[in-house]
């Protein structure tokens, strides 16, 4: 059934099409599935949400979202600018200083007399980017350097994106997980009181395994009226199991469609069905019961 303007099809069940509705089934759909079927759900999604007018922001791990419709391409790649320094972007006006602050302690592990200590040189011009902070006398820079590498002050360097209404974050071109968690936040933390918006992960277990990524899942995450979240992956972890909202099973593994059956707390029987290749479980709970829908998925 469909019940508003932001509701997806899915499949067709006898007859019956069968919606992903946010305002009914959640506003965060998870979706479970191998190799290729995760970018390929993400880029049925993005289309959809495209063809009703709302934006777009995408953060693809492996590279091969196609760049079309999108205003704003940020490609991050190891020893390459992004011009994604926090303190920058506050001095744009992009973020909130305080904002720039706890993305600094998140990453760096600042605790909160030294966060509060750089976000007061911020206000004083003091601290107008990370490597500017890092290279102060105050004591959070030497915290900073602990961790601080080549390939930050790498990162941060460039002149700040523009963050148009339909972004996508490539972050297939690098390596480390760490920047990727970084530059993850960093976006997060810059589009989160959008609306009218589908954000969209792929894959989103892995940059949630870092601690800048997992930060940032809360912040695409939260409900909003008229923001939609889709976060898609291959991997079965908790760290996205847990997280609230309806789940869209793909192909995968037998084992691997128990868990997130087990995870959604769907009971053994029947409504456990074998999800084959072109097939898809939709998994959603309402206050009084759990309810699985099955059919073939066109990608």
């Amino acid at each position: 059934m469909k019940y508003s303007r932001i509701a997806v099809r899915l499949f067709e069940r006898e007859g019956e099409d069968v919606f992903y509705d946010p305002v009914y089934h959640g506003r965060t759909l998870k979706v479970f599935g191998m190799d290729e079927w995760p970018g390929k759900i993400l880029q049925y999604f993005v289309e959809r949400y495209r063809e009703i007018g709302y934006g777009t922001v995408v953060f693809d791990t492996t590279g091969t979202f196609p760049e079309e419709g999108f205003d704003t391409v940020i490609k991050v790649e190891d020893g390459k600018g992004t011009g994604l320094d926090p303190l920058v972007l506050a001095s744009e006006g992009i973020i909130d200083g305080y904002t720039a602050a706890t993305i600094i302690q998140t990453v760096y592990g600042l605790d909160r007399t030294l966060t509060e200590r750089l976000y007061a040189d911020f206000l004083a011009g003091k601290a107008g980017s990370v490597p500017e902070a890092a290279k102060s006398e105050n004591k959070y820079a030497e915290v900073i350097l602990e961790s601080y590498t080549p390939l930050d002050e790498a990162f941060y360097r460039g002149k700040p994106p523009e963050f148009g209404d339909n972004i996508l974050v490539n972050l297939g071109e690098t390596y480390s997980i760490t920047l990727a968690g970084m530059a993850f936040l960093v976006v997060s933390a810059a589009i989160r009181k959008r609306r009218n918006v589908m954000v969209g992960v792929n894959d989103a277990a892995v940059l949630a395994y870092t601690t800048a990524g997992s930060a940032a899942v809360p912040l695409i995450t939260r409900p909003l009226r008229r923001r939609v979240t889709v976060l898609a992956t291959q991997y079965a972890v908790e760290s996205i199991m847990n997280l609230s909202g309806p789940s869209l099973l793909l192909y995968h593994d037998p084992d691997t469609q128990s868990v997130v059956y087990e995870a959604n707390g769907v009971p053994p029987g029947p409504m456990r069905k074998h999800v084959h290749k072109g097939q898809a479980a939709f998994i959603y709970r309402t206050p009084e019961t759990i309810d699985v829908e099955w059919g073939e998925i066109s990608l």
